[in-house]
């Protein structure tokens, strides 16, 4: 990989971290996440550019999760696994970006393996999302900006666009003696 290409991809990395999407689980709970944790994600977020930049992996983050994982459990109810999941992350997010401790009888400390899998799947998940959601986002906005540059060519250039549309118009009735499009080419206005 060359070096634009590296140096293009960091700085598309850093402007995700504020244009990004936070991704909630669907059912309609994703407006009551509290501003402690949007802010919560964005430092985070900053945070794993800044360790992708020491050679470490790029995922979601704890606050991510916590995020995606709040939103679930107000949606469905979750398994065992999946709420130890949820009370180890929102207590670890909880502790160290508002200040408090959750309750000791909620308070997650350990996860085994299986969660701990299941956890680092789901940050997998959450940063490929984003990701390509952003992406996206972008080829949209590549798109709408050049139909808009396309229809505003047309309102400054009427008569360019009518006299073309005449032309093609008349050039039926003339048979094989019009010259077709290269007589646009050809003439000067």
């Amino acid at each position: 990989m060359n070096t634009s290409n590296t140096a293009g991809k960091g700085i598309s990395e850093i402007v995700g971290v504020f244009t990004d999407p936070i991704l909630v689980f669907p059912g309609g709970w994703g407006d009551t996440l509290p501003e402690w944790l949007k802010n919560a994600i964005t430092l985070e977020r900053l945070e794993m550019n800044i360790r992708a930049l020491k050679g470490e992996e790029m995922t979601g983050t704890g606050a991510e999760a916590c995020a995606c994982l709040y939103t679930a459990g107000l949606t469905a109810p979750m398994d065992h696994d999946w709420s130890q999941i949820y009370l180890y992350i929102a207590g670890k997010t909880y502790a160290r970006h508002n200040g408090s401790q959750v309750p000791d009888d909620i308070q997650v400390e350990l996860l085994n393996n299986y969660q701990k899998t299941e956890l680092n799947r789901l940050k997998s998940w959450l940063y490929h999302k984003r990701t390509q959601m952003g992406l996206e986002k972008d080829r949209v906005e590549r798109r709408q900006k050049r139909e808009e540059a396309e229809a505003q060519r047309e309102v400054e250039q009427p008569a360019l666009f009518e006299f073309y549309n005449y032309l093609a118009i008349t050039s039926r009735g003339l048979g094989s003696s019009f010259p077709g499009p290269f007589f646009i080419s050809n003439c000067t206005i």
